[in-house]
């Protein structure tokens, strides 16, 4: 709205200063010191809100030390998140990008699920909550969604050309205007495809129809229904992992917070001539919006995080472990990282793992031994650690490291290669 406005005042009237928000750099600053200071103020205000209407979480006792002393802490915290979030967006963000109408989608979506979810735990006093195959169902719609959106909008294209050394020798490429002329050069050889970047290979992109094709040359043309299935997968699976993570206070905001700085590094990186040329990654023209998404994105964590660590203030439940982890599946799907996604949420993919695991050898032993037996103390795996008695800010504080370690090397892999 306002990069509108700005460009409006600055052909009409000239007015100096009002160009600055022409640049992505200024406004994805402006966006992620606006959603701070609304998780942070406005957070607060909505938090004592919760506690007058009673809104407080349900706890079962588990037999975890400090467990029963959360109950009654505020939840539904995640549309702090949701709210600082979109309003940066919405002033910052051009609004006739489809990158980012499609991750406004995305967390309107998923807040709503969330929103329910919560809705039927706290005031139907139903502690299952949605039923899991209305989650499944709204995860896959949006999977779909996003999916076939990729496959066919005209504005959705990758370009894979690379400068020549004499074009960089010959021209001042950080010149403002010279970078304008590059850029025009990258967009008109632009082509609409399938691909992703995976890590650890010298040509590190992937055509999806090359999985069709290896059985059968003519199936190309049936490549997008790979991409619809593995975007769905995506989405179901990193949005039940941030879920899974939301189960220590500060840990799922935090962790996402650095997943969203990591995405954030490869959308400037992927939507920017020179930096995309110099590690030989595509290109994709448009995506240099996502910046300000992702960084009104991660200043809402920040700030919820303040409420949100040990000791918790308030609880983001699923309304927002469901957002979040949808956003960051989304993101980088959109910015073709997915394939990077096991490496930068080997934290979500753990704990699901973890339950998975669990779940599986109880029942094998059950019918196997006549009583179920058990691989972790309890799962997801932040609990086995709680039982072997490490206290929870410890384990919480564990994880952000481990967290920082895998984004470090995400980034790194996109020149290891």
């Amino acid at each position: 709205m306002l990069y509108y406005l700005s460009d409006y005042m600055n052909k009409v009237w000239d007015l100096p200063g009002v160009g600055v928000f022409r640049y992505l750099s200024f406004r994805a600053a402006a966006a992620m010191l606006l959603s701070l200071f609304l998780s942070l103020v406005v957070g607060k205000y909505m938090i004592r809100y919760l506690q007058k209407k009673q809104i407080g979480e349900t706890i079962r006792d588990l037999g975890l030390q400090g467990q029963m002393e959360k109950k009654g802490t505020p939840t539904m915290g995640g549309l702090i998140i949701i709210m600082a979030t979109l309003v940066p967006v919405l002033l910052f963000n051009r609004l006739d990008n489809i990158y980012v109408i499609l991750m406004i989608v995305t967390t309107v979506w998923l807040g709503c699920m969330g929103f329910i979810d919560d809705y039927i735990k706290v005031f139907r006093h139903n502690k299952n909550g949605m039923a899991g195959k209305y989650k499944i169902v709204g995860q896959v719609g949006l999977g779909l969604i996003v999916g076939l959106t990729m496959c066919y909008h005209p504005d959705i294209v990758v370009s894979q050309k690379q400068m020549s050394r004499e074009y960089v020798d010959k021209h001042n490429v950080l010149d403002q205007n010279e970078y304008a002329k590059a850029q025009a050069v990258f967009e008109q050889n632009t082509e609409k495809a399938l691909t992703t970047t995976i890590p650890f290979v010298k040509n590190s992109e992937l055509d999806y129809s090359v999985i069709l094709t290896a059985f059968n040359k003519n199936w190309a043309k049936y490549s997008w229904i790979v991409f619809v299935l593995l975007v769905v997968l995506v989405v179901t699976a990193v949005s039940n992992g941030a879920n899974l993570t939301d189960g220590m206070d500060g840990l799922a905001s935090g962790t996402s917070a650095i997943i969203g700085a990591t995405l954030g590094l490869l959308a400037w990186v992927s939507g920017n001539v020179i930096f995309a040329d110099y590690l030989n990654i595509m290109y994709i023209p448009h995506t240099g919006e996502l910046v300000v998404f992702i960084a009104a994105f991660v200043g809402a964590l920040i700030g919820f995080l303040w409420y949100n660590a040990y000791p918790a203030q308030v609880f983001m439940g699923d309304t927002g472990s469901l957002t979040i982890g949808g956003i960051i599946a989304v993101f980088a799907i959109l910015i073709r990282k997915e394939l990077l996604l096991p490496i930068l949420c080997g934290i979500f993919l753990v704990e699901s793992l973890s339950v998975m695991m669990q779940v599986t050898y109880f029942k094998y032993t059950k019918r196997i031994y006549g009583e179920g037996r058990r691989i972790f103390k309890m799962s997801p795996l932040h609990h086995h650690f709680q039982v072997l008695g490490h206290p929870e800010p410890k384990i919480v504080l564990h994880f952000f490291i481990v967290g920082l370690f895998l984004a470090v090397f995400t980034i790194v892999t996109l020149k290891l290669r």
